[in-house]
């Protein structure tokens, strides 16, 4: 293969009322379909009236190694067999990349009142305020595509930005105005996507992977080859490429950005690096007995790296030059490491599986310094802190992230005592979200109360805490934001407390690996990333829900 110029070799050198139309999903071929005023089932809208009736809602006020060289042999079937698996799972127990984000999340806000200050150790001030009355009101409802008995399709990928959410259906992807719902564009795939970019470019572009075609009747997915990048907010589409390796080309599960670098990895045949504005090949790590299996962008650019032959994989994480593919340090891990999740990349935080369930959870979380020294180690006990995490991915692990010199991650619900007020409490129980310290691998003492809600850590916003709480019984899912010097909460949105709006929701299960799950400036989203035949009259028959405090 031709390599493009510069190429570095690497490793062995050194959202009350009135309620939106439900927007029915494109077809792949032919005319749009006409919006129905019912859910599509013969039946008054789910959310309450009809289709443009109106629903209520309820608001408060309130260390070190170096580089290793060459590409690693193709992954074990059994590691294939357990994603496919764990994807099945989420559909058929209704799930939806979430989009959860650590301290160096690239869609984080712009500046906003001066609540923070670096000298304190906060990240910085907040963005997003509290708004006069939190109440929302459901702005979209996206109904899944048909989706064949026993089969699961992909639609992985939402983006939410400057009054546009974009979320990927099947064979497209289509924008819509994020206060009212309506579709504003839609961009034809060459197939079904296979990942998307967390986050957005500062001028607004973000990325897909794609299966090379549209699936056969046999519905056997196509590999995951077609890379395209485009604008959030017009749908255009500025280029679509493949990278060649030999007589095929290259698969890829994973998409990160950093800068103008879009880093595409996670798959069986190594890594790859974009200009994400011309699609120019930045560069492309070497093959071997090594290959990068992942990335995570934003402030930085970090790789996890495997060597050796399956069963016996060495890791290491590197910290890369986004523009050359060169690594700064590389960190090397411990025998018996396996499915690395970068959590952060500024500061560099990455958690470490290990034992039989090691795809899919994580047992240390570990902080490396700008020289790639380790700085601590957390280990976290897995019956006393609920999160979980996508198999086979870089970046996939919800209800924990990073800030403010800490890492937030939310605990399982436990028993309290005294009777609780809620009807949806009366086992008694409840969760918070704490905090470890990065520099010293302890507790902080900061704990956030879930209450009548299950909580969870969302996002950093500056040095806030963004928080999403659900499962009340007679309350609405909230985005709250958290002062991070006296853990004093403020509710930001609201939705409806009305049984089918909850249901939805939880339906939805966005507090999940894999979930896409999105708030900003009011707007929240959430949004599936698999699904399959609906199991019951709930989330599972919507790709995506949308709601406002416009």
């Amino acid at each position: 293969m031709t390599q493009p110029p510069n190429w570095p070799p690497r490793g062995g050198f050194d959202r009350h009322i009135p309620l939106p139309p439900e927007q029915p999903p494109t077809p792949v071929q032919g005319p749009p379909q006409q919006q129905p005023a019912d859910d599509g089932d013969g039946r008054p809208g789910a959310f309450g009236g009809t289709g443009t009736g109106t629903g209520t809602s309820s608001g408060s006020g309130t260390s070190s190694g170096t580089g290793t060289g060459a590409k690693l042999s193709p992954r074990s079937p059994l590691v294939l067999i357990a994603a496919g698996v764990v994807a099945l799972a989420l559909v058929v127990g209704g799930v939806t990349y979430l989009s959860t984000s650590g301290g160096d999340d690239p869609g984080a806000g712009a500046a906003g009142p001066a609540d923070g200050d670096k000298s304190d150790g906060i990240d910085g001030p907040a963005a997003e305020r509290p708004p006069a009355d939190p109440a929302a009101r459901p702005s979209l409802r996206l109904p899944a595509p048909k989706v064949a008995k026993r089969q699961v399709d992909s639609v992985r990928g939402s983006w939410l930005i400057d009054g546009t959410y974009a979320k990927a259906g099947v064979n497209q992807i289509a924008g819509y105005d994020a206060a009212t719902g309506r579709k504003t564009w839609t961009l034809p795939l060459s197939g079904q996507t296979c990942a998307g970019t967390a986050g957005v470019t500062d001028d607004g572009l973000a990325a897909v992977v794609s299966e090379a075609g549209k699936r056969a009747k046999n519905h056997r997915p196509r590999p995951c080859t077609q890379i395209t990048v485009f604008d959030v907010n017009t749908g255009d589409k500025l280029w679509t490429k493949t990278v060649r390796q030999g007589t095929k080309d290259r698969r890829f599960e994973e998409l990160s950005l950093s800068g103008n670098t879009l880093a595409a990895g996670g798959g069986f045949d190594g890594g790859a690096a974009f200009d994400i504005k011309s699609g120019r090949i930045l560069w492309q790590p070497d093959t071997g007995a090594c290959e990068d299996v992942g990335y995570r962008g934003g402030a930085r650019l970090v790789a996890v790296r495997k060597c050796g032959a399956y069963g016996k994989e060495t890791y290491d994480v590197q910290l890369l030059d986004p523009t050359t593919g060169g690594p700064k340090w590389s960190y090397k891990l411990p025998a018996g490491s396996a499915d690395v999740k970068v959590l952060s990349t500024r500061p560099v935080v990455f958690g470490v599986g290990t034992g039989h369930d090691a795809a899919r959870t994580i047992n240390d979380i570990l902080t490396v310094d700008d020289n790639g020294k380790l700085t601590s180690k957390i280990a976290i006990d897995h019956k006393k802190y609920d999160f979980t995490c996508e198999v086979g991915k870089t970046e996939g692990c919800a209800k924990l992230t990073v800030g403010n010199g800490r890492v937030y991650l939310a605990t399982r619900q436990h028993a309290v005592s005294g009777r609780s007020k809620s009807a949806a409490r009366t086992s008694g129980t409840t969760n918070e979200i704490v905090s470890y310290s990065l520099e010293t691998g302890k507790p902080t003492g900061d704990r956030v109360e879930g209450g009548d809600h299950d909580i969870f850590p969302l996002r950093m916003d500056g040095g806030h805490l963004l928080a999403f709480k659900t499962g009340a019984y007679d309350k609405g899912s909230e985005v709250a934001t958290i002062d991070p010097r006296t853990m004093k909460q403020r509710t930001l949105l609201e939705t409806p407390a009305t049984a089918t709006v909850r249901n939805a929701i939880s339906g939805m299960a966005p507090g999940e690996a894999g979930a896409e799950l999105h708030y900003a400036k009011g707007n929240l989203f959430i949004g599936r990333s698999v699904i399959g035949a609906p199991y019951a009259d709930d989330g599972a028959r919507y790709t995506a829900l949308g709601f406002t405090t416009d």
